[in-house]
């Protein structure tokens, strides 16, 4: 005999376990702003801002110059991030980090295809995370001209550290929002896993679907009149 579920039945499923559809996504967010708050380590992130463009003794640039400056930033987002770069400004900076690890905290992007580069770090301390920005934009402009033998970087603006810095990571409401979509998704899971281990017949219906026959009597519970517990006393019996 095929089975169908319908939407009554998934409904009644749901609540019948509706304590563990509240306790599973309350346990998740929980556990998240504690993991969020007291144990996850706050990231700052600073930038700073350079400006790609050739040396001019006319300040005229023609659409090709400015279409050529473009096309070398992919070129200096790579040098950017290359051990000659790091190197310099590990030692400059004071800084504990190897090459490797500096270089997985350093993001570098254009403005929007244009000529302006972004420069962004990203660090436990918020003046460690601005010095490290402004020293890579420092070194990388100082470093160029030997490089590539050019002098077309100035730096736009440097990284400067707020009064009051705000964490870019964590984000506890983000992350207490994915657990409550993700606690009730497993309670959801496990409350049909039960439902379909659990083989007990609780009604006259179960009988019926299960074996396939119809009920002829029910025996109720009657209360005793003396006691006031349930018994079987007075017990009634129907018959269809």
């Amino acid at each position: 005999m095929e089975e169908t579920i319908s939407l009554k039945d998934i409904f009644q499923t749901l609540k019948r376990r509706l304590k563990l559809l509240i306790i599973f996504p309350v346990i998740a967010v929980l556990a998240s702003a504690l993991i969020s708050y007291f144990y996850l380590t706050p990231i700052y992130q600073s930038s700073t801002q350079i400006l790609v463009n050739q040396t001019q003794t006319d300040q005229a640039f023609s659409q090709s110059d400015i279409r050529t400056n473009i096309e070398l930033i992919n070129t200096y987002n790579v040098i950017i991030k290359s051990p000659i770069i790091l190197e310099k400004v590990i030692e400059e900076a004071n800084l504990s980090e190897s090459i490797g690890a500096l270089n997985s905290k350093v993001s570098v992007a254009s403005q929007n295809n244009s000529q302006v580069v972004n420069i962004t770090v990203e660090h436990e301390e918020p003046s460690t995370a601005a010095h490290i920005a402004n020293t890579i934009a420092t070194v990388f402009q100082r470093e160029i001209v030997s490089i590539m033998s050019v002098d077309n970087v100035s730096i736009l603006s440097q990284a400067q550290v707020s009064e009051s810095p705000s964490p870019i990571k964590p984000n506890p409401t983000l992350n207490m929002a994915i657990a409550f979509v993700v606690g009730l998704m497993a309670a959801v899971g496990l409350a049909f896993l039960l439902e379909y281990l659990d083989t007990t017949m609780k009604t006259e219906k179960d009988i019926e679907d299960i074996l396939g026959i119809p009920v002829l009597g029910v025996v109720a519970t009657m209360e005793n009149e003396a006691t006031g517990k349930k018994g079987k006393r007075g017990e009634e019996r129907r018959v269809s």
